[in-house]
């Protein structure tokens, strides 16, 4: 290629003037020392010059005729010239020159050096100032340099790297505006183009550059990051430039040119571009490398016990924090690098993906962050702005497509990829794939975000397989149950990022909440994660997207309702875990996200509005659409609606149990502030000890269920001395029932910013915002809140949205637990019943039951508030005489007596229209049942004078009669999900007879009646559901009798002076109901059992009932009991704990051993061999896994001691002798003692603990056990061992397998309910039924027992209870001398009745339709009182949710066939695993179907009397006495 530099002679350029066309211009340009040409000529003549030269084309003109003009034109007079315009036009005729003379230029090498010196560092820089006099002279020269390429001659420059960074530099500069002197101005774009053109050429045409100009390409991909900071260098040895930051306002909208030359400039060479990012890279990569291998290396030589602490080496080896600074500035420019020009990194990402498998654990996280960022296309700005996910924003977020909000849209953050980088680089993105299993928890965290923003921007925009979508997604799943808290916490925080459709579009294909293993489950899961930052999120993010996916939900879309509907259940049901720190995490969730207090933000209506028009607001969609009227009131009540009905039954129970505790709460808040008022600040004139000493109580109470105790006792005594009596008001205002939903919002915030403030202006611990917010949140009344009862009873009435049921189910709560908030509704809803009540031609409608409840539990209380008119009256009798259903009837018997004034003349009249003419099957008749029950229970002295009559329809009309023929049936005891009209009639005859027996009004004739009674239901109970004299009772109508039967008896034992009646033989035969063959008879029986005991309106007695569901086939049933029974334990340690002084209800539940040894020993499966033992030993170990502590030990060991020194005072002394099959019920006795003996002993020796010698002597119940008179035959008994070879080895084995299952439930992975289970090891151990079968029995014995469902020996051995954490309780021995274990005697007992009686006298049915007359609210004399009931229950509600979970009085007899529902587990807080299916049953004995009729008409148990038994009488009256 010929030289572009060569000069050309004179004399030869004359000789080759031809015919060619000649130059013009021929005026000097140059001028001698000290003869310089005056400024305005040299322009004049360089203007004519340059206009000449613009109009020649190479092709027309002579080159030679150029040199004379070339050569002044390269003079240092005219390149150093002072004036700028000289120098304008110099240099525009010089790049003509160079375009005329192409491809050789007529300079010599250091000429051109000066000419581009000139040009470089004059011209360039005045393109900044678009004002300049020779802007266009500036133009014309850039443009000549871009377009003919003269700028390429700068490469046959010797040592041009000089000229080539600052042409780089000026022109960044220029573009960026960063030149100082010069005003920033907008550019004209063709400055841009061309200066992009002009590097272009000059990179294109340069065999090598400058690392200086790489610096400066690289460092303009920063200013995509307003963050930037001055210069990127390699190891920081180069030079750098400038950012301003003024470029973070220019970038938000538009690229800046800077950034788009610099982009151009390696897309159009990314060959050359690529060796050079390579090399530039290298330098501090490659180096940062050999620093974590030499590390490396020095670490392997340490000593091998350094390899505990490798974590901690990694942190400390490796790169210094200068080298970790350059690498991160590093690698933000290949994030915008691969954003920009993924092509020019062809070389580097082989580096960046060596990194990952560093031995240093900070390069591999960066290394992973980095590849996360380049695979989603974020750049250096960082990661776009996280999607809101407003669960308060209203009108809800959709699936349908909406307009995208460009006001918060940025260029910067916007991730972008123009190559896919799994197709790119396959190899890579494996390997990054890959650190999800990095050892270091760290890398995993960071890879888990990575890979959630690759599938939040679907991988930059350029999009994923099918394939590799559903691969991260599962990747994210497993991330989600990493050991480590970080990673789990990461995962979590990856859903928050994603929108809502993308929760739906992309998580959701995997499932929803409810299927196991999903994304979404897995999330629900973490909400109850050991790690409470886990925990926290887990559900902030869970009901945040429930609140989101609201919108959708409502509009009943499919999709979304399988996806998220379960959510709530799952936050709900971790309630059940009885953890304060969770329970103020639920509350926190609940009122934040769930239902937030500001949905939705808009304003009310206005009341004073003109013309009745209300606030109107517009949907988000578009403004063209028209107005819709918005009510908050109805919008916030739909929303709690859709919340309860998108909840299980569990979480429906924490639902209203939160909804409970506001009411005893706000008693325990109400006497708190009346005290804080007292105690005035500190400053008391008297009564200074009473008040602190109650403070102290209230407090105590108040902080107890917070999740730091401590700390939440110095915040309350902080707000007691900040004494901010506005603050007190507020919260008042919240509590209050007659505040409505605004008041209430409005006082909590305000109270918020008041405690706020002053946390802030005082020395107030910062703390005392969150205890106060958290406990505003348990007192206010904002569910049950007035200004939403219009909305509910719209919704019952409209079903809009198929809320109807949900509105009912609602609404009988409010009327339940807050009736005043009704007060401003109930004649609204009184009116409704009045006009819509039934005759004998019309019914009433379906919604009428739940109003007549609201109205039932309103007049209890508020009587004299409802309407006492005659048409009001007459509709409540109309009620209640063809009311449907049934309970319409009792409802509104309730309501007529609350209301009337002359209740006498009431009840008669309706006890007369009942009791006339009655027949079964006419109009209403169960109607009329219903209110005789109801009438019997209000008014019994009213009703006495028709009592023959009513009992006569009870008994001979319904009891003793059998209308329907049994079904042709294999079985001839079974449930049925529905109850015809005869079940039904029965149902409500039974309950006249009870209820007629819990208010008898004269206590002389009570024995009479409650001996008939209980005699009845005894017959009913042990006859599974059918009186001996009536036959072809239909098997659906025996097992609802059977469990209402046994209710009844539970029923009427909360009374002191009706307990007595249950003799020990009835009580026997009563808990076989827990071992029912039906598995709803069981759970109901239990269900209310369970509410009577935590409630203390049961002797302690019945704790003995259930330990016998030891063998319970239903999973959640015995689940659910265990955990109650160690929940009742832990109240009873508590308070055993709070007493200074000695209490025999401190060893409840380790007295009641020696009641279950004696109901073993009466159960009718008993059996003296050696494997039925080992069978019994399981009730013995299922007592202790729920009872026994290491300090209780030695008790419960002393009482089974204890019974082997007694007689059975149970059975008849005729009937205490053994058979020839059966020893006798002594020797049971025996054989129990000393098989609980051995396996208390077995069980010490597993748990390696140590029984002691008690000192004191525990008395036995004296109605269960009799003392051995004989002092030889009790040391003779003392001395025999009862036990047959075999069972210590089985019983071995039984403890030993029930420990190990036991500790597997406390390990890692967490055994759930149904999973690995009492005695699976044990191989000789068989499955004892439920109850054993009568032909086994028959064998041997010649009176058979009742048969009952078998268990598998699979499914009574793989259901183990969770453990739960006990607290270290000072042990027992040491106040031996001063705790008293002697048991009360069946006398004794009733002494503790008193307690439970007051105020049964006036006792009203349990389902809440009692009536009364009105109440009032508690004045301040009854403070004191209120606050002390409070602070009880929150003792004894806290340890176990059940107790708060059921009501106080519970709907019982209208739904007996739906309840069996579980008791509240007091959970690990752990992940579950899916319950296992039980395996097929092995039957020990024929099975129920083998059973006959005569079986059970003619088989007695040998203990009983044959001739009391069967002998069942006209009249119920004539029945014999209960048996004992």
């Amino acid at each position: 290629m010929p030289a572009r530099t060569t000069a050309v002679p004179a004399s030869e350029a004359e000789g080759q003037l031809g015919g060619t066309p000649s130059l013009q211009f021929n005026e000097p340009l140059s001028w001698r020392a000290g003869k310089q040409i005056p400024v305005a000529d040299l322009l004049r003549r360089l203007q004519a010059l340059s206009k000449e030269m613009q109009e020649l084309e190479q092709e027309e003109i002579e080159p030679a005729s150029l040199t004379t003009v070339a050569k002044e034109l390269a003079s240092p007079n005219l390149l150093a010239h002072k004036d700028k315009g000289v120098k304008a036009l110099t240099a525009s005729c010089l790049v003509d020159v160079l375009r005329l003379c192409a491809p050789d230029a007529p300079y010599t090498g250091q000429q051109l050096r000066d000419i581009f010196n000139m040009i470089i560092t004059q011209i360039l820089p005045a393109l900044a100032d678009t004002s300049n006099a020779y802007n266009n002279q500036h133009l014309y020269v850039l443009n000549s340099l871009a377009q003919v390429k003269s700028i390429v001659l700068l490469t046959d420059i010797p040592s041009s790297d000089t000229l080539t960074r600052n042409v780089f530099q000026i022109c960044f500069d220029v573009l960026s505006g960063t030149i100082k002197e010069l005003p920033r101005e907008e550019l004209q774009k063709n400055v841009e183009i061309n200066m992009t053109q002009l590097l272009v050429s000059l990179v294109d045409e340069s065999a090598t550059l400058p690392p200086e100009v790489i610096d400066i390409i690289v460092a303009q991909f920063l200013r995509m990051d307003p963050r930037a900071i001055a210069g990127v260098s390699g190891k920081g040895k180069r030079n750098g430039i400038q950012l301003d930051e003024k470029q973070s306002l220019l970038v938000l909208k538009q690229l800046p040119p800077a950034y788009n030359m610099a982009k151009y400039i390696c897309n159009a060479c990314p060959e050359k571009m690529a060796r050079y990012i390579s090399q530039y890279f290298n330098d501090v990569i490659v180096d940062a490398s050999k620093v974590s291998a030499s590390a490396g290396a020095d670490k392997s030589k340490r000593r091998h016990s350094d390899d505990l602490n490798d974590s901690d080496d990694e942190y400390a080896l490796g790169p210094t924090e200068e080298d970790l600074r350059e690498l991160r500035k590093v690698h933000g420019l290949l994030r915008e690098l691969w954003r920009a020009c993924p092509a020019v990194l062809q070389n580097v990402v082989p580096q960046l993906e060596a990194e990952l498998s560093m031995e240093n654990v900070q390069l591999r996280l960066l290394a992973t962050d980095t590849l996360g960022d380049i695979i989603s296309g974020i750049g250096a700005a960082g990661v776009p702005t996280p999607p809101a996910l407003d669960p308060s924003a209203y009108p809800p977020n959709t699936l349908a497509k909406t307009p995208e909000d460009t006001s918060s849209f940025n260029l910067l953050t916007k991730p972008s990829s123009s190559q896919p980088f799994p197709h790119t680089h396959p190899q890579a993105y494996s390997n990054y794939l890959g650190r999800r299993h990095d050892k270091s928890p760290l890398v995993r965290s960071t890879w888990t975000t990575g890979i959630g923003r690759v599938l939040t921007t679907s991988a930059g925009g350029a999009g994923l397989s099918q394939q590799e979508e559903d691969r991260l997604i599962d990747d994210l799943g497993r991330m989600m149950g990493d050991a480590d808290e970080k990673v789990r916490i990461a995962a979590v925080k990856v859903v928050n990022s994603f929108t809502f459709r993308d929760i739906i579009w992309k998580l959701g294909r995997s499932g929803g909440v409810a299927k196991p293993g999903s994304v979404l489950a897995t999330l629900a899961e973490r909400v109850r994660d050991r790690k409470h930052t886990v925990r926290e999120e887990a559900m902030t993010v869970l009901g945040r997207a429930w609140g989101v996916a609201l919108g959708e939900i409502a509009a009943n879309n499919e999709q979304v309702i399988s996806l998220m509907g379960g959510a709530p259940s799952k936050i709900l049901d971790t309630y059940y875990t009885n953890d304060p720190e969770i329970m103020a995490l639920l509350d926190s969730v609940f009122f934040k996200q769930l239902l937030p207090l500001a949905y939705p933000p808009i304003k009310p209506r206005n009341s004073k509005a003109v013309n009745g028009n209300s606030q109107r607001t517009k949907e988000s969609q578009g403004a063209d659409q028209e107005p819709v009227t918005a009510d908050p009131d109805k919008i916030r009540t739909e929303r709690i609606l859709l919340l309860l009905r998108s909840l299980d039954e569990r979480a429906k129970k924490v639902f209203f149990t939160i909804q409970s505790r506001q009411l005893v709460l706000s008693k325990v808040m109400n006497a708190y502030l009346a005290r804080c008022e007292d105690y005035n600040g500190g400053v008391m004139d008297e009564n200074e000890a009473q008040v602190k000493e109650h403070l102290t109580r209230l407090i105590k109470n108040l902080a107890g269920n917070l999740p730091n105790p401590a700390q939440a006792t110095a915040d309350l005594w902080k707000f007691a001395k900040m004494h901010d009596r506005r603050s007190y008001q507020l919260i008042r205002f919240c509590m209050a029932p007659e505040s409505d939903y605004r008041t209430v919002f409005k006082a909590n915030k305000e109270f918020t910013k008041r405690i706020a403030d002053a946390t802030s202006s005082t020395t107030a611990s910062s703390s005392l915002l969150g205890t106060l917010s958290l406990l505003l949140y348990r007192v206010s009344l904002i569910v049950y809140n007035k200004s939403h009862v219009p909305a509910i009873m719209a919704f019952s009435k409209s079903d809009e949205n198929s809320l109807a049921g949900t509105a009912h189910e609602i609404l009988r709560e409010i009327s339940l637990r807050t009736p005043e908030v009704l007060k401003a509704h109930v004649q609204e809803i009184c009116k409704y019943l009045q006009d819509n009540a039934p005759s004998s031609t019309k019914s009433n409608d379906a919604g009428a039951l739940d109003n007549l409840k609201a109205c039932a539990s309103f007049a209890s209380k508020y009587g004299n508030e409802m309407p006492k008119d005659r048409k009001f009256l007459q509709a409540m009798t109309s009620f209640a005489l063809f009311g449907t259903p049934p309970e319409a009837a009792k409802y509104a018997v309730s309501v007529g007596w609350a209301v009337s004034d002359r209740k006498d003349l009431l009840a008669k009249n309706l006890v007369q229209k009942c009791v006339k003419d009655f027949r079964y099957g006419a109009d209403g008749f169960l109607s009329r049942l219903a209110t005789l029950s109801q009438l019997v229970l209000l008014a019994p002295e009213e009703v006495e004078g028709d009592s023959d009559a009513i009992t006569n329809i009870a008994i001979k009309q319904i009891l003793l009669q059998v209308r329907q023929p049994a079904n042709v049936s294999s079985r001839i005891y079974e449930w049925s999900e529905t109850a015809d009209d005869e079940c039904l009639a029965k149902c409500w005859a039974l309950k006249i007879l009870v209820n007629r027996t819990r208010s008898h009004p004269t206590l002389e004739t009570l024995s009479e009646v409650a001996t008939s009674v209980y005699n009845l239901l005894y017959l009913l109970v042990h006859h599974e559901g059918e009186l001996p004299s009536v036959k072809g009772t239909p098997p659906g109508h025996r097992s609802r009798l059977r469990l209402l039967a046994a209710r009844s008896y539970l029923k009427l034992c909360t009374k002191k002076s009706l307990d007595p009646f249950l003799t020990p033989d009835a009580f026997n035969s009563l808990a076989t109901v827990a071992q029912d063959g039906e598995q709803p008879v069981r759970a109901g029986f239990m269900q209310r059992l369970k509410k009577y005991l935590g409630q203390q309106r049961l002797p302690q007695r019945f704790y003995t009932i259930p330990f016998l569901l030891a063998f319970e086939p239903s999973d959640e049933l015995r689940s659910d009991t265990v955990t109650w029974i160690k929940s009742r334990a832990v109240v009873f340690s508590s308070s055993q704990a709070q007493q200074t002084s000695s209490s025999k209800a401190n060893i409840v539940m380790e007295s009641v051993f020696a009641r279950l040894l004696s109901l073993l020993a009466h159960h009718p499966d008993y059996d003296s061999d050696a494997e039925d033992l080992i069978d019994f030993a399981r009730y013995i170990i299922f007592y202790l896994r729920s009872v026994a502590t290491e300090e209780n030990l030695s008790l419960i060991y002393h009482i089974a001691q204890r019974v082997k020194q007694c007689r059975d005072a149970i059975t008849p002394a005729e009937a205490a002798t053994g058979t020839d099959h059966l020893p006798s019920y002594d020797d049971r006795l025996y054989h129990l003692s000393d098989l609980a003996q051995l396996t208390i002993r077995k069980y010490e020796d597993v748990h390696n603990w140590n029984i002691q010698t008690l000192p004191a002597k525990v008395r036995l119940p004296g109605s269960l056990f009799s003392e051995i008179k004989s002092h030889d035959d009790a040391q003779r008994i003392a001395e025999r061992s009862y036990l047959p070879d075999g069972v210590e080895q089985g019983v071995d084995e039984l403890v030993r397998a029930s420990v190990r299952a036991g500790r597997s439930s406390h390990g890692k992975k967490r055994k759930s309910d149904s999973g690995e289970q009492l005695g699976r090891e044990h191989k000789k151990a068989k499955s004892l039924p439920i109850r054993k079968s009568e032909a086994k029995k028959q064998e041997k014995k010649s009176s058979g027992a009742v048969t009952k469902l078998r268990k598998t020996k699979r499914a009574a051995e793989t259901q183990e209870e969770e453990g739960y954490a006990r607290e270290k309780r000072r042990s027992g021995r040491s106040r031996a001398a001063e705790t008293s274990y002697v048991e009360r005697d069946s006398d004794e007992d009733d002494a503790e009745m008193r307690l439970m009686d007051q105020g049964n006298t006036a006792e009203t049915d349990d389902d809440g339709g009692g009536g009364g007359g009105g109440g009032s609210n508690a004045s301040d004399a009854d403070l004191q009182s209120d606050a002390d009931n409070a602070d009880h229950q929150l003792r004894n509600g806290s340890e176990n949710a059940n107790e708060e979970v059921v009501a106080e009085e519970e709907e019982e007899d209208e739904q007996e066939e739906k309840e069996a529902p579980p008791a509240p587990p007091k959970e690990k807080v752990a992940q579950k695993k899916p319950p296992q299916k039980p395996r097929p049953k092995r039957q020990k004995k024929p099975p129920r179907a083998a059973k006959t009729a005569n079986n059970n008409n003619n088989k007695t148990r040998k203990k009983q009397p044959a001739a009391s038994r069967n002998a069942a009488a006209e009249d119920v009256f004539d029945l014999p006495s209960s048996p004992g």
